[in-house]
């Protein structure tokens, strides 16, 4: 057997998402960094509504998901709603910064960065962690080993797949968090804007 079919699913798997989440931060901290640096800050506080706009635009996927909206090709939407989400969560977390001074922006802040995180765990986990644990299982039988041994060697990366088919528990309710979050935020601008 080779060593990629050795490999774990934490490696080929839940690191590379963990880095498109660090990956978000570390974009954000540095656009932020420029922004300040080039006497910039008040850009930082209009991204938000692109930002927003942005992460309205990536519900077409979820729409034509559960068949509410039926257009456009599944797998572009999905790769756009990827794409769109990280964008539109960047821009979001430039606006927000470290400039807060109220518990509502952010409460929706860290909704939206839980969702965001959870739905990594839905794309990139869960789908490829499946499709990885049914390779290293026939390297394993093709290999000559025994149900109990193959069971064996892949009972921690089994335990994390069905850990990680919770996802969605905590995608949906976050989501919607997130949206009335940011919807009462938004409203309370609006309001109070001088």
């Amino acid at each position: 057997m080779s060593g990629h079919e050795r490999q774990s699913i934490f490696r080929s798997e839940v690191f590379p998402s963990v880095g498109i989440f660090v990956g978000l931060i570390a974009a954000m901290l540095l656009l932020d960094g420029m922004l300040h640096w080039l006497n910039l800050v008040w850009v930082g506080r209009y991204l938000g509504i692109p930002g927003t706009i942005l992460i309205l635009v990536v519900l077409q996927y979820s729409l034509n998901k559960r068949k509410i909206v039926v257009s456009g090709n599944p797998r572009s939407l999905l790769r756009r709603h990827e794409l769109l989400a990280w964008i539109g969560a960047l821009m979001v977390l430039v606006h927000a910064g470290v400039h807060f001074n109220a518990i509502l922006p952010w409460l929706a802040l860290g909704a939206m960065l839980i969702n965001v995180a959870s739905g990594l765990i839905g794309k990139y986990l869960l789908n490829r962690s499946r499709q990885h644990l049914a390779s290293r299982k026939a390297a394993f039988m093709a290999a000559g080993a025994t149900t109990e041994a193959v069971d064996k060697a892949i009972f921690l990366d089994a335990v994390a797949i069905d850990l990680m088919k919770k996802w969605r528990d905590v995608h949906i309710p976050i989501s919607l968090a997130f949206a009335a979050l940011a919807l009462a935020h938004i409203v309370s601008i609006l309001l109070f804007w001088s």
